[in-house]
């Protein structure tokens, strides 16, 4: 009996590196980006690329960059990509919900196929480093005292940080400005050279960037290790937890084995220790919401942002 356990147990461990080798695409996959390089999507692509490289040795990652319109036109396009299961496009949430409602995109949130979202970057405020506001308390006090005058960064229009400032506006009874750059990357010049007085941004922001921003507070359930000194909304009041999520979407005609396949595949990068180290690293909370998970977790976030989108008066003329 012990022999037929040892025998059994070395055939599983046989069968494993086979079964991760049948999990990997047979050519070449693109990884397109619906936002330019240099900022949380392109990190965290650039993370998958290096463990896909380990994981399927025998073929590439090539990501490529299909940046404008808050991501929109990445999205628009998609589904013209070959459905043939190694052409997979970063996506975002609550972006390709809060659009369609918008109603200036071509495309509809049930255009997009979600296979497996990967992770989320908590909300977080932040100030230049040389500004003259120390903390959040400095923050309300400048913004009460000129209502309309403060600036904020952030990564596109009718987006996670679009959304957020206006929540922080609407929670603490504030007016600030919101200023859409096309993506983080692109915001961070404006942000650390302070042309905009701050940002409504994301945690891998703040953590990348930490010797030359301020951050003020975070939305989150406890302060983040990293940034042990930044208090969270929660703390300031306000009951707010919330951020974007990430994720890779496929071509809408991609069959289900293949969809399948991405997903597992992607849920392998996640349960990595190196991908674990690199995403606390840059401020990533890893999340595993696949191919099993997903209608389930779309119908409650489309729900969520569909009532969220009333805050950002998406859809009135």
């Amino acid at each position: 009996m012990m022999m037929k356990r040892l025998i059994s147990a070395l055939g599983l461990a046989l069968l494993a590196p086979l079964a991760m080798a049948q999990a990997c695409p047979d050519k070449n996959l693109n990884y397109w980006q619906a936002f330019p390089p240099g900022g949380e999507s392109d990190l965290s692509a650039r993370h998958q690329q290096v463990l896909l490289k380990k994981k399927c040795p025998a073929i590439e990652t090539i990501i490529q960059y299909k940046a404008g319109a808050g991501g929109a036109l990445m999205w628009t396009q998609m589904n013209q990509l070959p459905p043939d299961g190694v052409n997979v496009v970063g996506v975002n949430l609550p972006h390709i919900v809060f659009q369609p409602i918008e109603g200036q995109v071509q495309y509809k949130t049930q255009d997009i196929t979600p296979v497996f979202w990967f992770h989320y970057t908590p909300d977080i405020l932040v100030v230049p480093e040389q500004s003259p506001i120390r903390n959040f308390a400095d923050f309300l006090k400048a913004a009460k005292a000129s209502p309309g005058k403060l600036s904020l960064g952030g990564s596109g229009q009718n987006s996670a940080n679009h959304a957020a400032h206006e929540r922080m506006n609407a929670a603490f009874g504030v007016k600030t400005i919101y200023v859409p750059f096309k993506g983080t990357g692109d915001m961070a010049t404006s942000v650390m050279g302070a042309q905009v007085d701050g940002a409504m941004t994301y945690t891998a922001f703040a953590i990348n960037n930490r010797t030359r921003i301020r951050a003020l507070a975070v939305a989150m359930d406890k302060r983040h290790p990293l940034m042990p000194d930044v208090p969270t909304f929660k703390e300031l009041g306000v009951d707010w937890v919330d951020g974007a999520y990430r994720g890779i979407g496929v071509p809408k005609a991609t069959p289900p084995e293949a969809r399948k396949r991405m997903s597992d595949l992607w849920r392998g990068l996640n349960s990595d220790p190196e991908m674990k180290e690199l995403a606390a690293k840059s401020g990533f909370e890893l999340v595993n919401v696949g191919i099993e998970e997903m209608d389930a977790f779309m119908a409650e976030k489309v729900k969520l942002y569909t009532e969220g989108a009333a805050r950002l008066n998406l859809g009135k003329k």
